[in-house]
């Protein structure tokens, strides 16, 4: 698959690419390229290599992203993504299949890149896109999401509602997960951390490392070490040191910076 990021932060687009040879080695990033202006110029060379599938920032370091189609022949399927949620309509109104909100989440982008298969597959091309109102019906957006608002957990012979936003994070110790309260209460829950992750809203909760799942206000203090290295001071206290794992450290600060 031969794909183009168009993105002028210069850190998201090495990570996104890193994201997509991780999905697949053998996909092909044809071009970074961090403007409109230059978007146009390559876009529009006789002889660039043919595209599958581009991924493009709506705020672009000259221009909106949207100018692109004004300027170029792109046919090519387009996941936008962008930190920004208004432009969703505007996105679908040109040749969009999906609109990612940063900081990338790699689930949400394997499921992206799947749906391009899938529309790919259905609509016989890759160029060729159903409508807006298909498209809509197709893609279940993250503003459509209802993630989950409490926990029903069974203590002995009781049984507790823990309301999310009393949650201050999870943790995983001994194959077992679990929940901790903003007043210290920790109690088992019957999830994985992979499945909470997909359960909780990412913009509440984020998972640090294969142990901890967080949520913002829990953080008391960041420590930086060496090699940019990040110890978290979690309230309710931990027993343990809690560490930012190295793969997230990007993805963590860009969603701390949300």
């Amino acid at each position: 698959m031969n794909v183009v990021i168009i993105e002028d932060e210069n850190l998201t687009a090495k990570r996104l690419e890193s994201l997509l040879l991780k999905y697949d080695p053998a996909i092909k990033v044809l071009n970074r390229i961090p403007s409109v202006a230059e978007a146009v110029d390559w876009l529009n060379e006789p002889d660039r290599p043919t595209i599958d599938l581009v991924f493009m920032d709506i705020h672009l370091e000259d221009d909106l992203g949207f100018r692109i189609f004004e300027q170029a022949e792109l046919n090519t399927p387009v996941v936008f993504t962008t930190a920004y949620d208004e432009y969703m309509i505007q996105a679908f109104k040109v040749n969009s299949i999906d609109y990612l909100l940063k900081p990338i989440n790699y689930d949400e982008l394997v499921a992206a890149i799947e749906k391009y298969k899938a529309l790919k597959k259905q609509f016989g091309q890759a160029s060729s896109a159903p409508d807006l109102e298909t498209i809509l019906n197709l893609i279940g957006r993250q503003k459509q999401t209802e993630y989950k608002d409490r926990f029903m957990i069974t203590v002995g012979t009781k049984i507790r509602s823990i309301d999310t936003n009393d949650v201050a994070y999870f943790f995983l110790e001994e194959k077992v997960v679990f929940l901790v309260t903003k007043d210290g209460l920790t109690l088992p829950v019957d999830y994985s951390l992979d499945k909470l992750t997909q359960l909780l809203n990412p913009k509440q909760f984020f998972r640090i490392s294969r142990q901890y799942l967080v949520s913002l206000p829990a953080i008391q203090t960041i420590h930086t070490f060496s090699a940019g290295k990040l110890k978290l001071d979690l309230v309710p206290k931990t027993k343990h040191d809690v560490f930012v794992s190295g793969d997230r450290m990007t993805e963590f600060k860009e969603w701390l910076g949300k």
